[in-house]
């Protein structure tokens, strides 16, 4: 008998990996496709669970965070058929991961705003990229706003849909508010407590103060705004 050298080994683990891959996504979409035609039979969600724990065997040989993303979609998916009452108790996951994605937004915004401005040194030259940025996003807002609009006039979705008495109590106040004028806006954008911004979650505060500061460490020294940088 002839032994696999390791470099084989790791040659043919991919193969391996791919096939169960394959195998785990089509029982999985042959056990969705299943329930179409014959709901509420045990067989067909033990195959679509098969399929699930195939898919898990795929991605321990090989995980990837996008490979672990698209699983925990698939799995959300099957215990929200098969365990509703479960599936509403494992939401605490879900708010849980968003708190998690919340808290890292300011640091990850002015992290990445003030490497940008002060990492580059010349001002002229970032402003150039700055209203390039401007245009890009001004662009691609205004497509995905026309995408949006086709989509829900394609679709019709809402259509029929009683909203009487699903108005809260927070709405009341902001009905009665004064209109925000321009220099109230301004003073708005401009926060009075960077720690407070962070905390009530004002993104365009930690913007604002992100970009000042950026382009007030860009002004000093390489070597004086050196520690700064490699903090953010």
């Amino acid at each position: 008998m002839t032994s696999l050298t390791p470099e084989a080994s790791r040659g043919r683990e991919p193969v391996t990996t791919h096939a169960l891959l394959v195998f785990g996504l089509a029982l999985f979409l042959a056990g969705a496709l299943l329930t179409a035609l014959y709901p509420f039979h045990t067989w067909i969600a033990a195959l679509r669970w098969a399929g699930i724990l195939i898919l898990a065997a795929a991605g321990s040989r090989r995980s990837t965070l996008t490979y672990w993303i698209f699983f925990s979609m698939l799995l959300g998916i099957e215990i929200g058929l098969d365990r509703p009452q479960l599936a509403e108790h494992l939401r605490v996951f879900s708010d849980i991961f968003l708190r998690l994605i919340k808290v890292i937004v300011a640091p990850l915004i002015v992290g990445t705003l003030v490497t940008g401005i002060a990492g580059h040194g010349n001002l002229r030259s970032v402003g150039r990229i700055g209203v390039k940025s401007l245009i890009y996003f001004e662009i691609v807002t205004t497509l995905a706003l026309f995408i949006g609009l086709i989509a829900i006039n394609i679709t019709r979705a809402g259509d029929g849909l009683s909203v009487s008495g699903m108005h809260s109590d927070a709405s009341i106040p902001a009905q009665n508010a004064a209109p925000l004028h321009w220099d109230d806006f301004l003073l708005h954008i401009f926060p009075e407590n960077i720690a407070k911004a962070v905390a009530e979650n004002q993104i365009l505060q930690v913007s604002v103060f992100a970009i000042l500061f950026g382009i007030a460490l860009a002004r000093l020294s390489e070597a004086k705004r050196a520690p700064m940088l490699r903090f953010c």
